[in-house]
């Protein structure tokens, strides 16, 4: 059995992009190394998030949709231990 995966560079490009689609979905302000680290984090996150329910994907597109959601997740936990601190 092959898995539907996608290459470390192709993995790159793809976090960059779900991570600028969640700081611009959640008004953020990170730049693109955050965005690239927000994405693949973001992904790998989401997939196992997914994968506890049965829910898996693939490919580019599954990549970014993950990885967007994952990045966004991210975000907002940051927000939340951020405002914690500050308190």
């Amino acid at each position: 059995m092959q898995e539907n995966q996608i290459g470390w560079l192709a993995a790159l490009i793809v976090g960059a992009f779900a991570g600028w689609i969640a700081e611009q979905l959640m008004k953020s302000e990170q730049g693109l190394f955050m965005n690239i680290i927000l994405g693949v984090i973001g992904a790998a996150l989401a997939s196992a998030l997914f994968s506890v329910i049965g829910v898996s994907f693939g490919g580019w597109f599954g990549y970014l949709i993950a990885g967007t959601i994952g990045a966004c997740l991210l975000i907002a936990l940051s927000r939340m231990f951020r405002g914690r601190k500050h308190s």
